[in-house]
């Protein structure tokens, strides 16, 4: 019984480091995120330069990338928030 009151005051003593890396998290998250776009951005910039007859496709796909790069970053936001809540 007495390890496990050990254990839950060494937790409640290590909440505020747990707060400061969910907080260290979500903002790697979204400066990941938008370094990500934007390479999706200049390769799809460089493309169409190289190729204005595709640029319908080009942009298109562009789109979907960039929806996959957002939506992965918002997910670690909130799992980061989420960490700050507990």
């Amino acid at each position: 019984m007495s390890l496990l009151l050990i254990l839950l005051e060494a937790l409640t003593d290590l909440a505020p480091l747990a707060k400061m890396g969910a907080g260290l998290g979500a903002g790697i998250a979204a400066i990941g995120a938008g370094i990500g776009i934007g390479q999706i951005g200049r390769g799809a910039v460089e493309s169409i330069a190289r190729q204005p007859e595709a640029v319908g496709d080009i942009r298109s796909n562009m789109i979907v990338a960039a929806a996959l790069i957002e939506g992965v970053a918002f997910f670690a936001i909130v799992i980061c928030l989420l960490l700050v809540v507990m």
